[in-house]
């Protein structure tokens, strides 16, 4: 009798092992390739209509539309946290058919410990796109140019305030202290607030923030309306494209600092090679494709393709960077 309930326990023991490890290797061959077995699931860690939930959609759109893949893709955002939300929704559901988007908070968030998640516990698949940071005033302002900004922020770092819809010590945040410290601001003394509600760009206009750090495209709409101006843009030189063109870099005003909001794909921390191979040769279809072209050239974002090895040492580079910048300003936990 014993020996009977041995043996039904090593079968037990040996069923569970096998149903574990089957949602890893679905749709894996004997020869290592992978293919997905059920729809594929893009998270997008913040709700619709930013950065995170545009790249996701365009690239789940392009995916399905250009018969780069043939199962279905869907886009679900899983808000909070900074992005910690959809990273643990990921982590959890441990699927490789779930991957998910992301940017500089993964960096960001937890080095200030907002989450105990980071680049490290998930499978870096490749990066797609590039975009840059903007800095935005009234059109009324006294300011014509982001030395004359700085200027008055050497002289009193906290006479100037500077609203952006990430959470101290995240993308907004941190974006404008790397440009604010090569110019030579005490970035400790920066007046930061943030509007997580979405209202930066309403406490530019009605006077309550001086400086509105955000995205490029997020600024095109009241620039083209005559209400704000743009001081400055983060990329390495000017950008093409219809308004985003006009906008000057930092670094031609003599500022030589740039802060690149890298976007690419995650999946949990587990995948296998072949599952890695997969999501690389699609993202890397998609880079490619004149849709995704189109895309890129509607919301003024460069190519920036990287496999997973090169984006998993681009990503420990990025922690290294961003880790001493936060150090500094005694945000890193």
């Amino acid at each position: 009798m014993k020996k009977l309930w041995m043996f039904s326990a090593l079968v037990l023991v040996l069923f569970l092992t096998a149903c574990g490890s089957s949602s890893e290797t679905s749709g894996e061959g004997e020869d290592g390739e992978w293919q997905p077995d059920k729809n594929i699931e893009i998270v997008a860690p913040a709700g619709a209509g930013g950065g995170w939930d545009t790249t996701a959609r365009s690239v789940g759109k392009v995916l399905e539309e250009e018969n780069i893949t043939e199962q279905n893709v869907g886009v679900v955002n899983k808000e909070g946290g900074g992005g910690s939300v959809g990273w643990s929704y990921v982590d959890s559901t441990n699927n490789p058919h779930n991957i998910f988007v992301s940017s500089p908070p993964l960096i960001f968030v937890p080095l200030n410990g907002q989450s105990n998640l980071s680049h490290e516990d998930f499978t870096p698949l490749a990066n797609m796109i590039a975009d840059y940071a903007a800095f935005a005033v009234a059109e009324d302002a006294k300011w014509e140019n982001l030395n004359e900004l700085f200027e008055d922020m050497k002289e009193d770092p906290s006479s100037v305030t500077v609203v952006g819809t990430s959470a101290p010590g995240s993308m907004d945040h941190m974006q404008f202290v790397a440009i604010a410290k090569e110019a030579g601001v005490d970035i400790q003394k920066i007046k930061y607030v943030s509007a997580q509600d979405g209202g930066g760009m309403t406490q530019i206009l009605n006077g309550s923030a001086d400086v509105y750090s955000t995205g490029m495209a997020e600024t095109v709409e009241q620039v083209r309306a005559g209400k704000v101006r743009v001081l400055g843009i983060t990329a390495e030189e000017r950008v093409d494209g219809e308004v985003i063109g006009e906008f000057p870099t930092a670094k031609e005003q003599g500022i030589d600092a740039t802060f690149v909001n890298w976007r690419g794909f995650f999946g949990p921390g587990d995948m296998t090679e072949g599952q890695v191979a997969y999501y690389e040769e699609k993202l890397k279809e998609v880079s490619d494709s004149e849709a995704f072209a189109e895309v890129r050239d509607n919301y003024g974002w460069d190519e920036s393709y990287m496999d997973s090895e090169e984006y998993s040492e681009f990503l420990d580079q990025q922690r290294e960077e961003l880790g001493s910048l936060m150090e500094e300003l005694g945000l890193n936990q």
